[in-house]
């Protein structure tokens, strides 16, 4: 495939500005939600349920920013640890008041120490594997999208985007041994799908995928997938699939759960 993309399409956007046009575009979260149940969709985008920062969670998008966006974004965008005590030299931690009130003060979440080793034992991970630093070595990381696709206004912000070697998506992983039935469960092959039909909107081409993902404990493995052109055709078409019903459960207010009928279990 001849691919040169031009990465001046890519919005440069923070991840709250992105997140605060959920209720304008669709997202491929939100449309991972959709897919797992109509009504769990639903009740997100009517601020009833409201998504919480796990400590996984805050983990993933730290070693996300250390990795993809260098270590001074890293440090501008986190409070790393705590100040240190000139009487022991060492950190007075992250959980004194002090530090808490200084980082709130300047909007930055609070990683502590353990933390903070364990993102860079990750990011040590991910550069002794040659094929993902070959991936991530020039591109853009955190770049949006926005165009029509399946007559719906969707955006998409891509962990990274190498020229030519099209979409790299980041992930942290327990073990390498399950990441891809990890990868299934969590359906990224079906957000893939969407990233690269609402990139290919824009620039008229569908795009190789790649997937980067580190373990978070010892030997901090990293390995690297390309999601297959078929799985991403199926998971395209499933996606369109989705989409159109999502417009019905618009049209008709009605948001099914999906377990409306009885179901069979068959244990062999």
């Amino acid at each position: 495939m001849d691919l040169n993309i031009d990465l001046s399409i890519l919005e440069a956007e923070p991840a709250e500005q992105y997140h605060a046009k959920a209720s304008e575009y669709l997202s491929s979260h939100q449309l991972l939600d959709f897919v797992k149940c109509p009504l769990l969709y639903r009740r997100k985008a009517l601020g009833l349920i409201e998504d919480k920062d796990a400590p996984a969670y805050l983990l993933g998008r730290a070693a996300h920013v250390r990795v993809l966006e260098g270590r001074d974004a890293y440090e501008t965008q986190f409070a790393l640890g705590g100040p240190i005590n000139p009487k022991t030299n060492k950190p007075f931690g992250s959980n004194t008041k002090a530090f808490t009130q200084w980082a709130e003060a300047q909007g930055k979440p609070v990683l502590s120490h353990s933390q903070v080793d364990l993102i860079e034992l990750m990011a040590t991970g991910v550069a002794s594997n040659s094929k993902a630093v070959d991936l991530l070595l020039y591109g853009r990381s955190e770049g949006v999208v926005r165009a029509e696709y399946c007559d719906t206004s969707c955006q998409i912000r891509i962990d990274w985007t190498h020229p030519h070697h099209g979409i790299v998506d980041f992930k942290t992983c327990d073990d390498l041994c399950w990441f891809e039935s990890d990868a299934r469960r969590y359906g990224y092959h079906r957000q893939m799908a969407f990233y690269r039909a609402v990139l290919a909107q824009v620039i008229g081409q569908d795009v190789p995928v790649h997937l980067v993902a580190v373990e978070k404990k010892q030997p901090f493995r990293c390995g690297v997938w390309r999601v297959s052109d078929d799985t991403l055709a199926i998971a395209q078409r499933e996606n369109e699939a989705a989409i159109r019903w999502l417009a019905v459960c618009h049209k008709r207010d009605r948001w099914p759960t999906g377990y409306e009928q009885i179901r069979v279990l068959d244990v062999a």
